[in-house]
């Protein structure tokens, strides 16, 4: 009797795995997590791009200043 109750329980539990990997690979989960996934590589390219001029133009700046290139028109 309890081997059965094991192998029911343990039957239910492994169905309500599959079926919850199964909803996962729906469609609209698939296009969401792909459409979160681009936004934040987007974000992260932003962040990046922003960080990398504003580091550029910093060291730009001091190469100026070093070499008086700044009144140079």
């Amino acid at each position: 009797m309890i081997r059965r109750l094991f192998y029911l329980s343990l039957g239910a539990l492994i169905t309500l795995w599959v079926m919850r990997r199964l909803q996962a690979l729906h469609p609209n989960h698939v296009a969401r997590r792909t459409a979160d996934g681009a936004a934040g590589m987007l974000r992260q390219v932003r962040d990046f791009t922003s960080e990398a001029l504003g580091e550029a133009a910093e060291r730009e700046s001091e190469l100026r200043a070093r070499f008086g290139l700044d009144d140079a028109g």
